[in-house]
């Protein structure tokens, strides 16, 4: 999934790590023959990549990024109670994550930018990728919340 450039920073080691809107970082070595980055050595180089896209392979496995902290969580919802807005694609914005925790019964999750569903119940979460369209559909009566993530830095 591509993200864009919105900074960087060096690791432990000394390399360059790119910052992605979506919270996850990637490396940007300059390690000829085998990767070729000149850009990445100075200041302005970097700073001419702000906004360009890399693969994060991270957001394509749905993985929260480790350092994001919940911040807030819907009431609990129900077949009655479930806003009609996350039964049609929906979309969080960018930089924030979700969890679909369902409490009680069987949702499924179907993420319409991939064509592709997962069935959730108690203990099978769904991750929200930020920007990636999906909605909802029950399968019987339902209790569940939704709980949101973001860079605590952010």
């Amino acid at each position: 999934m591509q993200r864009p450039i919105i900074g960087f920073h060096t690791d432990r080691a000394g390399d360059w790590v790119a910052e992605l809107d979506c919270g996850h970082g990637q490396h940007v070595r300059h390690t000829p023959p085998f990767m070729e980055r000149p850009w990445v050595t100075s200041a302005g180089g970097r700073e001419s990549r702000i906004g360009q896209s890399l693969d994060c392979v991270r957001c394509d496995a749905a993985e929260l990024p480790e350092h994001f902290v919940a911040y807030r969580r819907t009431a609990e919802l129900t077949a009655d109670t479930l806003p009609d807005g996350l039964r049609r694609g929906h979309s969080t914005r960018a930089g924030v994550w979700a969890k679909i925790q369902v409490r009680e019964g069987r949702v499924r999750y179907c993420v319409d930018e991939r064509g592709t569903a997962e069935e959730l119940s108690p203990g099978v979460d769904g991750v929200v990728v930020p920007q990636v369209v999906h909605h909802l559909e029950l399968l019987g009566p339902v209790r569940l919340q939704v709980e949101f993530y973001r860079d605590p830095a952010r």
